[in-house]
């Protein structure tokens, strides 16, 4: 279960009240193709907003490095949907990251 790491977030999300800028907290997800798809980025991101949609999100591109090589890379179509997705649940500072790693392919 992940409900502890649910609540330790929400905590985080209130200390960082205290402190809006630099930002206290930045959330990423690993966009693993075949494994976080926009539907789970939907429910990440969801959560996210709920706690406060100025929360900075970063969607970080996948690269087959020593494990996983078995995988292709985070392509730019499924990077650019996730996007969408999770701006669609209310995140306004949702944004690529590492993009330079962004496929062509699946």
């Amino acid at each position: 279960s992940n409900k502890r790491t649910l609540e330790n977030f929400r905590l985080l999300v209130e200390y960082g009240r205290e402190r809006p800028v630099p930002p206290f907290l930045v959330a990423s997800t690993l966009l693993i193709p075949g494994y976080v798809d926009k539907e789970e980025v939907s429910g990440i991101a969801a959560f996210l907003a709920s706690l406060d949609p100025d929360i900075p999100y970063a969607l970080l591109a996948f690269h087959p490095g020593f494990a996983m090589s078995d995988l292709p890379p985070t392509s730019r179509r499924h990077a650019e949907q996730c996007l969408a997705e999770a701006k669609a649940q209310g995140l306004k500072r949702a944004r690529l990251g590492n993009v330079q790693l962004l496929g062509n392919d699946y």
